[in-house]
């Protein structure tokens, strides 16, 4: 009886466990803290969320946050592993963000505002927790960034480039296959009935980050090699490229025998979406073949599952 009596007491400890990562005799203060950053970034909140509900392009921010929490959970043993190290240095973080987001309010710089928000997060870890924690949650904190749009600045220097690039490129394909005549004049397209411009939504800028999105995720979830996911990383660029270069073909057969109202409108839409799931389906087949070549090159183990 005495037995019976002492194991639900002994057995609170292990219950309680999940909770050992939060200091509790801090746990107000720290809510307090929440509570006042959350009114501070309301409006920088507001205005992102509804930029990833209006914009298509950009819709694949609301599963980043979660993706991001969700690796969290993942990592919670070996977070609560950690001893707390709380430092110093993490204050002038949190000072740093929010100077950002100053300046970035009274600038109307969006970017700097939201750019803030993972960049005081992480101030927060470093504070409270200290390095090792920080270093431990790094990889959640920087897919954070998928989820904010390209700042103005970058986005007009290299949506140009990226047009000419999918316009050579369709010219050069649909020059190959020699079904109609083609020219190009810079951006745009002369057909022999029309004229096809090839505009930003074609430039692939706005689809890399919703691609390079999908390939952090299947790659953290599909693939344990550190050295294979960057790979897949790194290809997004090229595939998206080839990509936008595809929807370009497919808008000019579509206008060369259909007219210029094949390319407008749910044609324009639903051509993208087709495209942007090829695209997805080229990263798996990337995957299959890294392995396929790595293995058969020797330097991935047949066998081989952790990381490298």
């Amino acid at each position: 009886m005495s037995q019976l009596a002492h194991t639900p007491s002994e057995a609170l400890p292990e219950a309680s466990a999940p909770f050992r990562f939060l200091n509790w005799r801090q746990s107000w203060r720290l809510a307090v803290l929440v509570g006042c950053l959350l009114l501070a970034y309301a409006p920088v909140l507001a205005h992102l969320v509804r930029q990833w509900s209006d914009e298509p392009d950009y819709s694949h921010g609301f599963i980043v946050p979660v993706f991001a929490l969700w690796v969290l959970w993942e990592r919670r043993d070996e977070l609560r592993a950690i001893r707390p190290r709380p430092h110093w240095s993490g204050l002038a973080v949190i000072v740093l963000s929010l100077v950002l987001l100053v300046l970035g309010t009274f600038g109307a710089e969006l970017f700097l505002q939201r750019i803030s928000l993972p960049l005081l997060i992480a101030g927060l870890v470093l504070w409270f927790r200290g390095w090792p924690t920080l270093r431990a949650s790094a990889f959640p904190l920087l897919v954070l960034l998928l989820a904010i749009p390209f700042p103005g600045v970058i986005y007009f220097q290299i949506v140009f480039p990226l047009q000419i690039l999918a316009s050579r490129l369709a010219t050069w394909f649909l020059h190959a296959i020699d079904l109609f005549p083609v020219l190009r004049e810079g951006n745009v397209i002369v057909l022999s009935n029309t004229r096809l411009e090839v505009a930003e939504a074609c430039s692939g800028v706005r689809s890399l980050l919703s691609l390079l999105t999908i390939a952090v995720i299947y790659s953290y979830i599909a693939e344990r090699r550190v050295l294979v996911r960057w790979l897949l990383c790194m290809l997004v660029v090229p595939i998206a490229i080839a990509g936008n270069a595809g929807r370009v073909i497919f808008a000019a057969c579509s206008a060369e025998m259909a007219g210029a109202s094949a390319v407008e409108g749910w044609g324009h839409f639903l051509s993208g979406i087709f495209l942007f799931f090829i695209s997805t389906l080229l990263l798996v087949l990337a995957h299959v073949l890294i392995l396929a070549a790595g293995r058969r090159l020797g330097w991935l183990h047949p066998d081989s599952g952790g990381e490298q």
